[in-house]
């Protein structure tokens, strides 16, 4: 008797490719402000010096960044050879130190800004650092990030005028 063929078993097919999405990459800095969200719960008058913070803290960074883009614009500096006029060139070297300062300046902000969450954090938002008064309320709302009750700062400004 002759043996029956058997079926060729079929080749085994390559698993199919799953369309599984790669995991969105993520900044540091995006992954610090959701842990943050998690982490921070503040209610009544800390939530609205949060916010105000935080606002502030958008504002400022807004400045800053179109500080640092005009500051580190190298085009004005590709065109003073072609410029002819000293004036001209004296212009764009006070404009540029003018971005300078304001970057700096606004970078000093910024670390106010910082200084200021954190003493929200610890319970300390709000208390003049120098004599430990509170700072009024209309002072916080126009300059959140104030270190000084309006006695001491008025003291600083006074004394540090020639």
């Amino acid at each position: 008797m002759a043996a029956k063929a058997k079926p060729a078993e079929k080749a085994e097919k390559p698993a199919k490719k799953t369309s599984a999405k790669a995991p969105k990459k993520t900044s540091a800095r995006s992954v610090k402000e959701k842990n943050r969200k998690h982490l921070l719960h503040f209610e009544g008058k800390d939530l609205e010096h949060y916010n105000a913070l935080m606002q502030c803290l958008e504002v400022v960074n807004s400045q800053f960044n179109n500080h640092a883009a005009d500051a580190l614009d190298c085009s004005n500096a590709d065109k003073r050879g072609v410029t002819t006029h000293m004036a001209d060139i004296s212009s764009d070297n006070s404009r540029h130190e003018m971005e300078l300062r304001m970057l700096s300046e606004e970078g000093d902000v910024l670390k106010l800004i910082n200084d200021a969450l954190k003493r929200l954090i610890d319970g300390e938002y709000g208390k003049c650092q120098e004599c430990g008064e509170p700072i009024p309320e209309g002072r916080l709302q126009v300059r959140p990030y104030a270190v000084y009750c309006v006695k001491c700062k008025s003291r600083h400004e006074a004394e540090n005028k020639f």
